[in-house]
């Protein structure tokens, strides 16, 4: 049970890694973000994602207008 356990925390911390990577977030302080914890690397990605406009870059919608051709 705990291989389990430590499998799905590796992958969540890849995750949260891998989006953070996304709004160019290498490291917080002086520590790479693979050195942080679950627990850190998740309030780092909190702090990021109410920061960024929900109309912005990173999972949104954009409205796209093609002119018809005469």
């Amino acid at each position: 049970m705990s291989d389990i356990l430590r499998n799905a925390v590796e992958k969540r911390r890849k995750k949260l890694i891998e989006k953070l990577i996304a709004f160019n977030v290498y490291k917080k302080e002086d520590k790479h973000l693979f050195e942080l914890s679950l627990t850190e690397l998740e309030s780092e990605y909190r702090r990021f994602q109410s920061q960024s406009h929900p109309h912005g870059d990173f999972g949104s919608l954009k409205m796209i207008s093609y002119k018809s051709q005469q």
